[in-house]
């Protein structure tokens, strides 16, 4: 608001300085003394854009001196031009101290600054003509709408800005709970189970154990990172997990680049759904991974031909706690606004994933 109110000062401040130039400074009662004025116009409203805007100041004593000044210009204007002016000296260059008061004090403060303002031009003019009651009822109604708007613009901004962190830090405490929900919880949950059932030593252990699983799950929740949204060429990303014994990647020609915490995402899903592979049909057990690029979505599936998931399985596990499907998989792909189709028998068991390119630089 600030830079803009330094050009409205230049823009007024040439107004001004340009029509007493125009009518004639040689007019005035005391021509010395009114360019002594413009002079001084001239340079307060470049002191102002420099304190304001190159050095950022705006206390409330810089914008009560803006406002003095405002006046004492505007006070001077019939001991310098005579008692029967029609315009005064600075004209619409009030106009910049009236909208920093509305700026920086609000709806209250504008309206302050506008009744001043007009309060003084009425005060000491001989005749007042239709023209003049309406340039100060303009500043009058001005000023308070612009602080108004102002204030509510800062609430909404810091509206907006405590809205973001908060789905930010809920976003990053959801990642992370998928993350460690299938290894450390599950193996502290068990640990802490078994212990219990089979007593003594064990059951000292499997309290430890709890204590930990609880510690853990209270970081989780108290996590506030934002995530770094630069770009990530994702088919490199996907080339990585050839690495693995059994695994097979295929991915088109070219590059996507997508938001790095979208990577991130979709490289787990299918990390996960390789680690399942591994943990259910065998290490080294075939796998393919295929990354087919659209205009609009990316879709990945990733295929096994091991026995395949019984029915019910899924609904079972998840009704135990143990949510690696649920959250791991589906969760992370339904967060990225995509879906998740799970195809599975005796031939084996495909996922197929569907992500729409958020990133406006992707490129296949």
């Amino acid at each position: 608001m600030f830079v803009a109110l330094a050009v409205l000062r230049v823009v007024v401040l040439a107004y001004a300085v340009g029509l007493n130039l125009y009518r004639g400074v040689d007019r005035f009662d005391h021509p010395a003394a009114g360019y002594a004025v413009l002079a001084a116009m001239v340079g307060w409203s470049v002191l102002m854009i420099v304190l304001t805007t190159v050095m950022r100041r705006r206390d409330a004593g810089l914008v009560l001196a803006d406002l003095a000044v405002a006046l004492g210009v505007l006070a001077l204007t019939p001991v310098v031009k005579g008692p029967w002016f029609e315009a005064s000296i600075p004209g619409f260059w009030v106009m910049a101290a009236l909208l920093t008061c509305a700026v920086r004090f609000g709806t209250l403060g504008g309206l302050g600054a506008g009744l001043l303002i007009g309060g003084l031009d009425l005060a000491q003019r001989q005749e007042i003509a239709g023209t003049t009651i309406g340039n100060d009822f303009l500043l009058l109604i001005g000023g308070p709408i612009v602080g108004l708007l102002c204030r509510s613009l800062q609430q909404m901004a810091h509206e907006r800005d405590q809205a973001e962190r908060a789905a930010a830090a809920a976003e990053e405490r959801a990642r992370l709970a998928r993350v460690v929900h299938d290894g450390v919880l599950q193996v502290l949950a068990l640990v802490q189970r078994r212990g219990g059932e089979l007593g003594g030593e064990a059951a000292e252990l499997g309290r430890l154990a709890g204590e930990q699983e609880v510690r853990l799950r209270s970081l989780i929740r108290s996590q506030d990172a934002v995530l770094d949204t630069a770009p990530v060429e994702l088919l490199g990303q996907l080339g990585r997990l050839a690495l693995r014994p059994g695994v097979e990647v295929v991915v088109p020609a070219g590059t996507v680049d997508l938001p790095g915490p979208v990577v991130a995402e979709l490289v787990a899903v299918v990390g996960a759904c390789l680690d399942n592979v591994t943990r259910h049909v065998g290490e080294g057990a075939p796998a393919w991974v295929l990354a087919e690029v659209l205009p609009d979505v990316v879709v990945l599936t990733v295929r096994d031909e091991g026995p395949g998931i019984p029915p019910g399985r899924l609904e079972e596990a998840a009704a135990q706690g143990r949510l690696g499907v649920a959250e791991s998989i589906r969760g992370r792909i339904r967060d990225l606004g995509g879906t998740a189709e799970l195809t599975t028998g005796g031939f084996g068991t495909e996922w197929e994933f569907t992500v729409p390119r958020t990133s406006p630089g992707a490129a296949g």
